[in-house]
């Protein structure tokens, strides 16, 4: 990658450390469904005046039924599935487990002709991370909810889905109209949850989890990811979620007295080694979509080091990569 794309990586994997933390101090005053309302509709305040001010929601919303199904598995479904599963294992576990979205997005070429491809030794090393994220759960499997990790293992699933689905649908259009749409789609929803059946008397540190993971972990950090997939390319941005568990486990560990157990002690090492040596090496020509009028992202995968063209210029904001994207919205 690109020194914009390590910077861009360094940011999203300290930002996405965070939601782990916040989410489990949240569940214990307010249900998951109505904690998804809450984040999404502050989120949607902040990104969908942008959009409009842009005039990128109307094409958007003319593709409305990829983009339900694009906020249904992106963002309605696992997060749900997050919240409901960190009311019973802790923070730092289930920041570990969504580090298995590599290794499903790796495998996803299997079933879509969108999604990257891999070396021999990239894929050696999502496999070697996915080894460490089967001792972490094996060796501590006597002292956590299967149950909760099962629901993980679906948040990984949709994480590594839902930017297939973008990158088909929304390649040529605003990664940020997009976004923005999706989550004032989600907050429409969930609005029940938040309004019919409002939580009361909430602590302090609840409102400010919400406002942590609403404005930093979903606003900012989507703002901030669309630019590292063009940057990064599409299944290779995922590998963050190697990274993040070590904020994860270090705010668990200090803010929430969660204890360091034998699956962390030999899991997580076998995680960011296998993070190595995937984000490591070249990648392989992958299938691309005809690039948006505004977008020319090409990498060249040869002798060299990997580069930008300076002649093909990347726009702020806008436009999905033509290689695919990944949007694992923590």
């Amino acid at each position: 990658m690109t020194k914009r794309g390590w910077s861009l990586f360094l940011a999203m994997c300290l930002i996405w450390g965070l939601p782990y933390l916040f989410i489990r101090i949240a569940v214990d005053h307010v249900s998951p469904a109505g904690l998804v309302f809450f984040r999404t509709a502050l989120a949607a305040l902040v990104l969908l005046p942008l959009a409009l001010a842009r005039r990128e929601v109307a094409p958007v919303l003319a593709r409305w039924r990829p983009l339900a199904l694009f906020a249904a598995v992106e963002i309605m479904v696992p997060w749900v599935l997050l919240g409901h599963a960190e009311q019973r294992i802790s923070s730092s576990l289930a920041g570990l487990l969504v580090a298995a979205v590599p290794l499903f997005g790796a495998l996803a070429f299997l079933v879509s002709s969108h999604a990257e491809r891999f070396t021999p030794a990239q894929a050696a090393g999502l496999v070697l991370g996915f080894a460490g994220v089967a001792c972490l759960v094996g060796l501590d499997i006597g002292h956590i909810d299967l149950l909760a990790v099962v629901e993980m293992l679906g948040v990984a699933i949709c994480y590594a889905t839902g930017p297939l689905i973008l990158v088909r649908s929304f390649h040529d259009l605003s990664g940020l109209g997009v976004m923005a749409c999706a989550l004032t789609l989600t907050a429409l929803v969930f609005t029940p949850f938040g309004v019919l059946d409002p939580p009361t008397d909430l602590p302090a540190d609840v409102w400010l989890s919400i406002a942590v993971l609403a404005l930093v972990c979903t606003a900012l950090a989507f703002l901030i990811f669309l630019d590292l997939i063009k940057v990064a390319g599409p299944t290779r941005s995922t590998i963050i979620t190697y990274v993040n568990p070590a904020v994860a486990i270090l705010l668990g560990v200090l803010l929430l007295d969660e204890p360091i157990t034998t699956g962390m002690l030999v899991g997580f090492p076998l995680i960011l080694v296998g993070c190595a040596v995937a984000a490591g090496g070249r990648r392989t020509t992958a299938a691309s979509t005809e690039p948006a009028a505004d977008i020319v992202l090409e990498v060249e995968c040869d002798e060299a080091d990997d580069r930008e063209r300076p002649d093909l210029p990347l726009r702020e904001e806008g436009g999905a990569p033509t290689g695919g994207a990944q949007t694992s919205s923590l």
